[in-house]
């Protein structure tokens, strides 16, 4: 495949800009089609391109390949988005805390903390101040508790319409196989932790006991 100069930048800054790991030129050929002077050349002109015109970021060969780096004279800046409440990944604590919400919305910390099985207030006041969560009111029950719910944050950040769109639970089930599976693990491991000797084994103990003279020691009370 031959590709004009133009198409094959634009290629290579949008897989630069996906990939998750520094891309060799080894890679870049393979997914781009073209020769590895080709790769290289654009590589080169890239790389001026963005220093020269003091982009935000820059292009550079790490760990035998190319990956894009922010500037780092623009380092400051992009800490306090980085370090922001909003800008944070949700911990494994505060995923499953709000998966709740969303599904059972509207839902009081006691029936939160009841499914989780652990005290969420810490979670509940992050996911708060990160927007995601409000509260939608008291619940018409002794103590009045908040009602919880997901807000518009929350629909925006997991690109959802609304609602509606969440994936049905039931998408999340195991398949009769698994589930067969998981039957037969369990009840293999009851039949380990239950096992008992059979007639035979307890035949040939006696047998051994009497052979050897050995004998167990009479039981004494404290």
């Amino acid at each position: 495949m031959v590709l004009n100069k133009n198409d094959l930048r634009g290629i290579i800054e949008a897989l630069l800009f996906i990939a998750n790991e520094p891309l060799t030129q080894k890679r870049l050929c393979e997914l781009t089609g073209e020769d590895e002077s080709e790769i290289i050349s654009v590589i080169n002109e890239l790389q001026k391109e963005y220093i020269s015109q003091n982009r935000g970021f820059q292009l550079r060969e790490i760990s035998g390949g190319y990956r894009f780096y922010t500037h780092p004279g623009y380092a400051a800046y992009v800490e306090k988005l980085v370090l922001s409440s909003d800008y944070r990944r949700l911990t494994q604590a505060a995923i499953e805390t709000l998966a709740i919400i969303a599904y059972k919305q509207p839902v009081t910390r006691a029936e939160i903390s009841a499914i989780r099985g652990v005290n969420v207030d810490a979670v509940l006041y992050s996911l708060q101040d990160k927007g995601l969560i409000r509260e939608l009111g008291r619940e018409k029950s002794p103590g009045s508790p908040f009602l919880y719910g997901t807000t518009q944050a929350f629909l925006e950040k997991f690109n959802l319409k609304d609602i509606s769109e969440l994936p049905s639970l039931e998408s999340f089930e195991p398949d009769e196989s698994t589930k067969e599976q998981i039957r037969a693990n369990l009840t293999s491991e009851e039949q380990v932790e239950q096992k008992e000797l059979s007639p035979q084994e307890i035949g040939d103990f006696s047998s051994d006991t009497e052979t050897t003279g050995t004998t167990m020691p009479p039981l004494q009370s404290q």
